[in-house]
């Protein structure tokens, strides 16, 4: 494939902020969001700003006429991240791989996959994904248990929505949970009845997880509650404390899935994380090589978020999924707090045979994604 053109815009993403779209030869669009809750090693999304990326993509005169043919290609970009920031490679890159599938990006890297994710669904939220009161822990999760990826979206989709009429809610979070001015502990109290009653799910299995984005809550000494418990307003928990506190959690509602319990510095409290269920790095992490291999070697965590443009780079992202699957560790794809409406995820994850991906239930920049990867399913099984 060779570029005969290339074109950068700035578009809005679905917080409203500038993000970048990036078209090669017309018609292979490629866009890329950003965060509201992000990690302290994670790449910066720009280096200055879209526009600014904007102008550099479209002045660079050794674009025109490249040829790429393979997904490693891609590599030629990464020295740009420097420049640039992580948005507008992984647009880049994001676009010239549509271009060189023809927009078939899974069949183009995977024409037989053998496994799809399990959608993780984000029912009830707050942290930094609102300004208005809400829970600490950031986000609620509902995990499908059984049935192929079509049925078990289906299922957090009904799940939802039943869970929409009986909170009489409509106040959403940036990724389309809803807010309630229940507090963490009511919430944990009312997702295990609401999803124990066969009723509410069909009859189907569902389990909880959640993501807490502790980091949002310490402050170097001690983790901060606003809104855990109604009997007591503030709960100011040492380290040690936190780590009772999410164990506690952990058996207490048979939680499968606990992402960053813990300070994004804080290996040595991830170990202590019972490992019974998914003890996943996102903070932590940052889709980066190097504190994945960090945290390996004090078993910190069984699980990592995938965000490519945390990293900047789609090779990259490939290579932290590759060495995380040779050394046992379950890897999910996921979605930011600003989203577009670019399914390239959807498409990775199945490709990379991903075992999980979050990428919300409600709003159009969600649903975008779930709709890719049922359609991949329909088409190769």
């Amino acid at each position: 494939m060779k570029i005969k053109e290339v074109k950068a815009t700035v578009i809005q993403n679905s917080r409203n902020k500038n993000t970048i779209q990036v078209t090669v030869n017309k018609k292979y669009h490629c866009s890329a969001p950003s965060g509201a809750s992000t990690g302290k090693f994670e790449v910066p999304a720009f280096k200055r700003n879209a526009p600014v990326a904007v102008k550099y993509i479209n002045n660079s005169r050794e674009l025109k006429g490249l040829n790429f043919e393979e997904f490693h290609d891609l590599d030629f970009f990464d020295s740009w991240i420097e420049e640039l920031g992580a948005n507008p490679v992984v647009a880049l890159q994001g676009a010239i791989l549509k271009a060189m599938s023809d927009n078939k990006v899974c069949n183009f890297l995977n024409p037989k996959p053998r496994k799809f994710p399990t959608p993780l669904g984000n029912c009830i939220g707050g942290g930094a994904h609102t300004k208005a009161k809400a829970s600490d822990v950031q986000e609620f999760l509902l995990i499908p248990k059984g049935g192929n990826f079509s049925e078990k979206a289906l299922l957090n989709d009904y799940v939802y929505k039943k869970l929409g009429k009986a909170l009489n809610t409509r106040k959403i979070t940036d990724e389309g949970a809803y807010i309630t001015p229940m507090s963490d502990l009511e919430t944990f109290e009312y997702l295990t009845d609401f999803i124990s009653n066969p009723e509410n799910t069909l009859d189907n299995k569902l389990y909880l997880g959640i993501d807490l984005a502790a980091a949002r809550l310490f402050n170097g000494k001690v983790y901060t509650y606003k809104n855990f418990s109604k009997t007591i307003k503030t709960n100011r928990l040492p380290r040690e404390d936190q780590i009772e506190l999410i164990n506690d959690l952990i058996y207490r509602y048979k939680l499968k899935y606990v992402e960053d319990p813990l300070d994004e510095n804080d290996f040595e409290g991830f170990s202590k994380i019972t490992k019974s269920t998914k003890v996943c790095g996102d903070d932590l992490i940052t889709t980066n090589i190097d504190r994945l291999k960090q945290a390996i070697k004090v078993d910190a965590v069984n699980t990592i978020i995938v965000k490519p443009n945390q990293i900047g780079s789609l090779t990259k992202t490939k290579r932290i999924v590759d060495y995380a699957h040779r050394h046992g560790i379950i890897t999910v794809m996921s979605h930011r707090s600003g989203e577009t409406l670019d399914p390239l995820i959807a498409h990775l994850a199945v490709a990379w045979e991903i075992p999980y991906i979050k990428m919300g239930i409600y709003g159009k920049e969600r649903k975008v994604k779930l709709k890719a990867i049922e359609k991949i399913e329909n088409e190769t099984t």
